[in-house]
């Protein structure tokens, strides 16, 4: 699974993307952020405040509680407004 990070998400975690392969248990969005969360103080930092994050699997929009059986991607990112 491809993952993307944006803005200060990418700052935190040190990346802009990295290829990882969850465990079987994984099976959301917000799963896969605890599990992150417990690769470095980098992803801990950035998915501390999951009120602060949007996601979006193989590019459409989801709820962190989304599934994420058979993503290739998953976007983390913080909300943004237009203007």
């Amino acid at each position: 699974m491809d993952l993307l990070y944006f803005a200060w998400v990418r700052e935190a975690v040190g990346t802009g993307s990295e290829r990882v392969d969850p465990p079987a248990g994984v099976t959301s969005v917000a799963a896969l952020l605890d599990w992150l969360a417990a690769r470095s103080p980098g992803h801990a930092a950035a998915f501390a405040d999951r009120t602060r994050l949007r996601a979006a699997v193989d590019q459409v929009f989801v709820a962190l509680d989304a599934p994420i059986a058979d993503a290739r991607e998953v976007a983390i990112f913080p909300p943004v407004t237009g203007g």
